[in-house]
């Protein structure tokens, strides 16, 4: 596996390098978003380790581009817990987050969790009434609409799909999308949810698609 780090710190770059080249895996250095683009597009990754601040622009410009370029999954690092920061990692494609300071340990185990979901995402399509997505493509078809998802919203929809018309708890869906993580995360579940809601969309007045069912989780509505 090829893993793409892009942060401008060349210490605590070269011990993730270290600790990701120990667990196996290529490692391709950049510290700057114009050379992580470059390396990007040059050494086609598995996965991407992206700082949100670098010099000459940021982590989430990087972000938004390789996601206009690939479904590849991307690691934000941060070092403010802030919830702003991490909404619009989300927003603009990112597939998970680690704060800073973090354990090497912790950083492999993450990457590795986000390369076995990547390699076991399905892509057959899965469909729910007139709702149907296609993972291949991250087209979410709603009726005659279509809209662009984000691996995550993709993976929240998959198991959504698949037990559609029965809620899916939150602590099943954050295992899912994000692997076993704290409560901090149910936050992040909330917003994934919104946007979902953005997207699928649907006559004024009706019935939402994706239903809020009181002290468990969620659900995907199926006409009667």
């Amino acid at each position: 596996m090829k893993i793409l780090v892009v942060d401008d710190d060349p210490d605590l770059r070269s011990v993730t390098a270290f600790a990701l080249q120990q667990a196996g895996m290529l490692v391709v250095q950049a510290d700057a978003p114009a050379s992580g683009l470059a390396a990007f597009r040059r050494e086609r990754p598995d996965l991407a380790v992206l700082d949100i601040n670098l010099p000459g622009g940021s982590g989430f410009d990087l972000c938004q581009q390789m996601r206009r370029e690939s479904a590849l999954p991307i690691l934000m690092l941060t070092v403010r817990n802030e919830e702003a920061d991490l909404v619009r990692a989300l927003e603009l494609g990112a597939d998970d987050y680690l704060t800073k300071p973090y354990s090497p340990r912790t950083l492999v185990a993450r990457i590795k969790a986000l390369l076995r979901r990547a390699g076991s995402a399905a892509t057959q399509p899965h469909a729910a009434g007139a709702i149907r997505l296609d993972p291949a493509s991250l087209e979410l078809h709603v009726g005659a609409d279509t809209h662009r998802v984000t691996p995550l919203e993709s993976r929240l929809l998959q198991l959504l799909i698949a037990n559609a018309g029965q809620p899916v708890s939150a602590d099943r869906l954050l295992s899912h999308v994000w692997g076993q993580r704290g409560e901090g995360d149910r936050q992040l579940l909330k917003q994934l949810v919104h946007r979902l809601r953005l997207k699928l969309g649907g006559a004024a007045g009706a019935a939402p698609w994706l239903e809020t069912v009181t002290h468990v989780g969620y659900r995907i509505r199926v006409a009667d």
